[in-house]
């Protein structure tokens, strides 16, 4: 006998909610509130990607921060169990044009607005999102507060009070709020079709990651390289890093000021660059070798956020399509003699990498794991992984 009833739905239909964004201003967009129900106050970026939404929620390094899609129909997909980048999303909240309540896809497992429930992370949907991208290109990422209201009326008052209390991400210390608290392993290898995660079982070299707010991608694409891993906390000092006698050490991506973080992790960075140690930086963790090469970072307008933003490595004269995701900078006018600028932004001509001249220690402002956005960067994690299996 079969049984002929509804399999269950992975969406649901949904009440009507309230929901809008104030910005510190007193700019307020109305529009519907999807997700958790309350409010959440941060710093309001753009973020210019067609696709994987999921794994830019999922990514630590919004920690305090709004995300505004530009692309106008976020959700299609839905949600799953494996395009995440931490299984505890740090992102503030959500605004989009319009939000799929009925997701359509073979690998959805619940739909958004359940995901963002279920990580307790407000949204609003309806608003112009247009208007809100040329006022922060305009004005730079402005302080906001996002609101899902059920079906109370919005106290304007209150929420602009709230946007103006915000203090900001500039001295902000939040690598601290998002890294592993205790030393692990890890031998995931990246996704395939059809496979999903497969575990990597021999490994050729060891690669200690400083974990700032690493991205789970970054650490799959190592183990697809072969590297025994072993993470760390933000706060491991030079003699808990080396401990587990790497032949190649990471400094993960993270959110935040670099400044504020770099107080108790820079120390670290140069005891390992004087071991000889091969050093790979990715996004907070380039920020942060700048600063241990002695170079200074600011804080920029609008950031860098998005899966299409080009990139040319002045070694070679390519040029790579690649994710992006910050809203510092390390100051090309800063770096000091003997580091080397490799890559430039052919948007707004930042810095987007660096290396130390005469050693095997690197790195880059963006995301070379492509997760979301192109691959053109995995020759990064080859470079790295060449100069630690020399160590071998």
């Amino acid at each position: 006998m079969t049984d002929s009833s509804p399999a269950p739905s992975a969406s649901a239909e949904r009440v009507f909610s309230r929901g809008g964004l104030m910005l510190a201003d007193g700019t307020f967009f109305e529009g519907t509130g999807f997700g958790a129900v309350g409010s959440a106050v941060g710093e309001v970026c753009f973020n210019t990607a067609m696709t994987g939404y999921q794994e830019i929620l999922s990514d630590p390094s919004y920690a305090a921060q709004i995300v505004a899609f530009t692309f106008p129909h976020i959700g299609i997909v839905g949600t799953n169990d494996e395009d995440i980048e931490t299984i505890t999303p740090a992102v503030r909240g959500l605004i989009v044009r319009a939000d799929a309540e009925h997701p359509s896809n073979y690998r959805n497992l619940l739909a958004l607005d359940g995901w963002l429930k279920k990580h307790n992370i407000p949204a609003v949907a309806g608003i112009d999102t247009r208007a809100l991208t040329a006022l922060i290109r305009e004005k730079g990422m402005p302080h906001g507060v996002v609101v899902n209201l059920g079906d109370h009326p919005a106290d304007h008052a209150a929420l602009l009070a709230q946007a103006e209390g915000f203090a900001g991400l500039e001295g902000l210390d939040l690598a601290k709020d998002v890294s592993a608290t205790q030393t692990y392993k890890w031998n995931e290898m990246p996704w395939a079709w059809n496979e999903g995660y497969k575990s990597e079982g021999a490994p050729s070299f060891r690669v200690t990651v400083i974990d700032y707010g690493v991205k789970r991608n970054i650490l799959r694409l190592l183990a697809g390289m072969g590297a025994d891993i072993t993470v760390v906390p933000a706060n491991a000092t030079t003699q808990e890093v080396m401990r587990h006698k790497p032949h190649g050490v990471l400094l993960s991506n993270g959110p935040g000021d670099p400044a504020a973080t770099g107080e108790y992790a820079i120390p670290t960075i140069q005891g390992v660059i004087e071991t000889g140690t091969p050093v790979f930086g990715i996004c907070l963790g380039h920020q942060m070798l700048g600063l241990a090469l002695g170079a200074k970072t600011r804080k920029m307008a609008q950031g860098h956020h998005g899966a299409n933003h080009p990139v040319k490595d002045l070694t070679t004269g390519k040029v790579e399509i690649v994710s992006m995701n910050h809203g510092f900078t390390v100051d090309r006018d800063t770096l000091p003699e003997g580091v080397t600028e490799t890559h430039v932004s052919l948007f707004d001509d930042t810095n987007c990498g660096i290396a130390l001249d005469g050693k095997d220690v690197f790195g880059v402002q963006y995301h070379p794991e492509a997760s979301p956005g192109p691959m053109d960067s995995h020759y990064l994690f080859e470079r790295f992984a060449e100069a630690a299996k020399k160590r071998v």
